[in-house]
């Protein structure tokens, strides 16, 4: 009889995990788009002003600055880092901008070619986290806290004391100029987010840093190379938090080192409600962007209804907290250590 009953166990076995499997997949690519949906439907019930197409601006123009560094932080989240240097990066860039275009503190005047060199620095501050978490085999959690640190020490250094504001009427254009009703800023935005789509679907670093968040023991097994994935990846996200700083003081009209502040919190809240698993593996840019747009219209709606700015915040730790247990709920059996 006991054979009969383990021969009947193992089919049983082999089906449930399928079953698992399927639900995780679902609840992460299909959960976040319901939620964005319902809370549409839920803040144009309670406010009017809600669903017009003024406030549906606002919305994609607020958007924008997240969305970009959503981008970067996905492909290191896949991974199964975590990047904290956001707020430090985006505060090196909006300086080191600032100070090379048009200003009122100096001379310079070198236009495009700023907002290259301000990215290529982002990118740099990016690589030296990548090089210090693999060559080193330093946690990305510490690397990434000092690379913010070191960046606004540089941006505090820059800054001088005298705020540098932006003499150049191409960026003043830039700033205040609309296409289709949006401003010329959020289009920055969509183009990012279309690189990063193509660069997740159709190059190795997209396809790889997925499977080395899913098991990177195996990858590197199969022959994949592991720490010049995660190195290209960190320098690719600092390139975009640069991007976004340089899209934050153009938004100023002025460079300043508080260009990221609170930037780390609200980015990795918009890929974690998104569907993208902070233990790697899972999500992708689309995830973290519908992640982005629920995070902006909670706040938007929140602002609407009237709610406190205090409150508004702690509702957004518990759907980060909510949206964790969600997303890793079906893979609860399989996690068999938390750290």
């Amino acid at each position: 009889m006991a054979p009969a009953r383990s021969g009947l166990a193992a089919p049983e076995t082999g089906r449930a995990i399928p079953r698992i499997r399927s639900r995780s997949t679902l609840i992460a690519d299909i959960g976040p788009a319901i939620a964005l949906a319902l809370l549409c439907v839920v803040f144009a019930a309670l406010s009017p002003q809600f669903a017009t197409w003024g406030n549906i601006r606002n919305i994609l123009d607020s958007a924008a600055v997240l969305a970009v560094i959503a981008v970067g932080l996905t492909f290191v989240l896949m991974l199964g880092a975590i990047d904290l240097s956001i707020e430090g990066v985006m505060a090196a860039a909006a300086l080191c901008v600032a100070l090379l275009v048009a200003n009122t503190r100096n001379d310079n005047d070198f236009g495009f070619l700023a907002i290259i060199a301000a990215t290529v620095l982002g990118a740099c501050f990016g690589l030296a986290s990548g090089l210090l978490s693999t060559g080193l085999k330093i946690p990305s959690f510490m690397t990434t806290l000092g690379i913010s640190a070191i960046g606004i020490g540089v941006a505090t250094v820059l800054f001088g004391g005298v705020q540098p504001s932006l003499a150049s009427p191409e960026l003043a254009e830039w700033a205040s100029g609309q296409w289709f009703g949006l401003t010329r800023l959020t289009f920055v935005a969509v183009a990012v987010v279309a690189v990063g789509i193509l660069i997740e679907r159709y190059t190795r670093m997209g396809r790889y840093a997925r499977a080395i968040g899913g098991a990177e023991e195996i990858a590197y097994l199969s022959g994949v190379p592991v720490r010049r994935v995660k190195i290209l990846a960190f320098a690719f996200a600092g390139a975009t938090y640069a991007i976004a700083g340089i899209m934050v003081t153009i938004q100023l009209g002025s460079g300043i080192v508080q260009a990221g502040v609170g930037q780390n919190f609200a980015a990795i809240t918009a890929a974690v409600v998104g569907g993208t698993l902070l233990s790697g593996g899972r999500g992708g840019v689309l995830h973290s962007i519908v992640g982005v747009l629920i995070v902006t219209v909670l706040v938007n709606g929140l602002v609407l209804i009237g709610v406190s700015p205090y409150v508004q915040r702690a509702v957004q730790g518990v759907i980060v907290v909510v949206a964790v247990a969600i997303t890793a709920w079906p893979l609860r059996a399989r996690m068999r250590v938390v750290k």
